[in-house]
């Protein structure tokens, strides 16, 4: 199946314990490549998110970011620093017994002095903190289901029009084959007439002229290239329609395509060739700009 490497999907999950929510991002990208974004509560969870990842996806730019919302609310923690106020106060004492300073020391003073307390948030219980990880792959787990689901709607249409325009180049290499064709008999054409021309004043042997005249007209001849290009077009079709990912597979088809129709271009002659040539590698080019999004 033919997937697009740009989408996005949402997932939000609620429970008395809190609110999350997830939402992944996806445009293209020559591999993959994850940005993961988790707030502190749930970072523990981010090996087991990029696994999810790379397992569902093969290539692209993918970011995510999960975002909780707790309904308990943090439980503050206030943490003294026994020495640094001891050694605060054996100063104050020797302070006030010069006479520098006096009166004693207050809760004020304390909470003037970032060094003195450290208030922090109480970590959340361990069923509370197994909750947020589970309910984090679980949202993860959905939205990258909802992400391929967009993927896979918006690669169908660019296989649409892919086809439409593989078709065209089938047209084009049918119609290339047959004005070189022609175009090869006419060289054989002139060639013949000119040597006949000579043979009227110049002795001159009938089988080698012949010979060297079909010689010459051979070089023309792109019979090779043209079984290679419909033999990649038919390689196309099973790529297309394989399971793996073919993006990059479909674009290493394009270059050869498209150097095979540079070759013909060199060789084949004919009035039409240059006109279908130039065709065939417009529709090339297109088909490569779409390939870009191909997963």
């Amino acid at each position: 199946m033919m997937r697009s490497m740009t989408g996005f999907a949402a997932v939000a999950l609620d429970d008395e314990r809190g609110s999350l929510s997830v939402t992944v991002r996806a445009v293209n990208h020559r591999f993959l490549d994850l940005q993961l974004r988790l707030p502190p509560l749930v970072a523990e969870a981010e090996p087991r998110v990029r696994a999810l990842l790379q397992k569902r996806l093969a290539r692209g730019r993918v970011e995510l970011q999960a975002s909780v919302q707790s309904r308990g609310g943090p439980t503050p923690m206030v943490e003294l620093n026994q020495e640094f106020v001891a050694a605060l106060a054996n100063a104050l004492d020797a302070a006030r017994a010069t006479g520098v300073v006096q009166g004693p020391l207050t809760p004020g003073d304390l909470l003037r002095l970032p060094q003195a307390l450290a208030i922090r948030e109480r970590a959340p219980e361990a069923d509370a903190g197994s909750w947020w990880l589970e309910a984090t792959e679980a949202a993860v787990d959905r939205a990258i289901t909802a992400l391929d689901e967009m993927r896979s709607l918006e690669g169908g249409h660019l296989k649409t029009d892919l086809e439409m325009r593989k078709g065209a180049l089938q047209v084009l290499i049918d119609a290339i084959a047959a004005a070189a064709a022609q175009g090869r008999s006419q060289v054989e054409e002139r060639l013949l007439d000119r040597a006949r021309e000579l043979c009227a004043t110049l002795p001159i042997d009938q089988a080698a002229l012949a010979q060297e005249v079909v010689r010459v007209a051979q070089r023309s001849d792109i019979t090779e290239e043209v079984t290679r290009f419909r033999a990649h077009l038919e390689h196309w079709d099973a790529l297309a329609e394989g399971d793996e990912p073919c993006g990059r597979k479909l674009d290493f088809l394009l270059q050869e395509m498209n150097r095979e129709i540079n070759t013909i271009g060199s060789k084949a002659d004919g009035v039409q060739v240059s006109e279908h040539i130039i065709e065939s590698k417009a529709e090339l080019e297109r088909m490569r700009e779409q390939v870009q999004n191909v997963e």
